[in-house]
């Protein structure tokens, strides 16, 4: 038995699972070869080029979620010997950990996102009325740039979005405080504690902890948002790789600095 997830109240009977509406967006379609979709691709992906083409995607998600879902923030991380380097702060020039900060090319990533966003406004693509941001703080920037002058909700900081737990020191968050103090307008979860307690210097988190961890946050984010269609999700490569794995989505290597916007429906089936 299954029921639409706008229809239930009870949750704890249910396990959420998802569909993705085909036919949407350029990253659902497997005739198009993802290496083709720029990081930010014109009307965000939107497959209809007409005038009409953001009003009838409204119509089609009467019954479903519109998740646009911003990720890979640029850091100043070296790239040479990774495995090296990553566990370091920084090279004595560039400091990357804890936490990597926004760099100036993530900047003006974030800013020709927030210019794609204007051109889009008068052609009545709809602003999404809930924000989600991984507690990083370079994905609380890009969020914060990306919606310069245009009028939101309040984005909520979430633990469970952050990236692949452990091991790299740019993935180590600030403290609640810190967060508290950089970013005033957003409000951050209960839950999230003053001190990372998750990361770990010699342990990094496996894929199925990962596609667990963000399946969690994705269902949280579904099932407290019955009365929003169109909500946005700031995250990172690994968060974003768990989340088309919570909806059975094709591989998909976004590119730094991409924006994905996928039509999804959120089913609930009895346990």
């Amino acid at each position: 038995m299954e029921k639409d997830l706008r229809a239930m109240h009870d949750w704890s009977k249910y396990e959420v699972k998802y569909e993705v509406v085909p036919g949407i967006f350029t990253h659902d379609d497997p005739d198009v070869p993802p290496e083709t979709i720029p990081a930010v691709p014109a009307r965000f992906g939107l497959i209809e080029s007409s005038a009409q083409g953001w009003s009838n995607l409204m119509a089609e998600a009467v019954m479903a979620k519109v998740i646009i879902m911003w990720l890979k923030p640029t850091t100043g991380r070296k790239l040479g010997t990774r495995e090296y380097w990553s566990r370091l702060n920084g090279d004595g020039n560039i400091t990357w950990g804890p936490d990597a900060e926004l760099t100036d090319l993530g900047v003006l990533q974030a800013q020709e996102i927030n210019a794609r966003w204007k051109e889009e406004l008068p052609r009545s693509i709809p602003v999404p009325t809930k924000l989600f941001s991984s507690p990083l703080q370079r994905a609380a920037r890009t969020l914060e740039l990306s919606f310069q002058g245009i009028p939101t909700t309040k984005p909520l900081i979430m633990e469970n979005l952050r990236e692949v737990l452990g091991e790299h020191t740019c993935d180590k968050r600030s403290t609640r405080s810190y967060l508290e103090a950089a970013f005033p307008t957003f409000e951050i979860e209960a839950s999230l504690t003053e001190d990372d307690e998750l990361w770990r210097a010699d342990e990094r988190e496996t894929e199925h902890h990962l596609n667990e961890r963000v399946k969690r946050a994705l269902d949280q984010i579904l099932v407290t948002c019955l009365q929003d269609t169109y909500l946005a999700i700031f995250a990172h490569g690994g968060v974003i790789r768990a989340v088309f794995h919570a909806m059975d989505h094709r591989p998909l290597a976004v590119k730094t600095g991409g924006v994905v916007p996928i039509l999804l429906k959120g089913i609930l089936c009895n346990v």
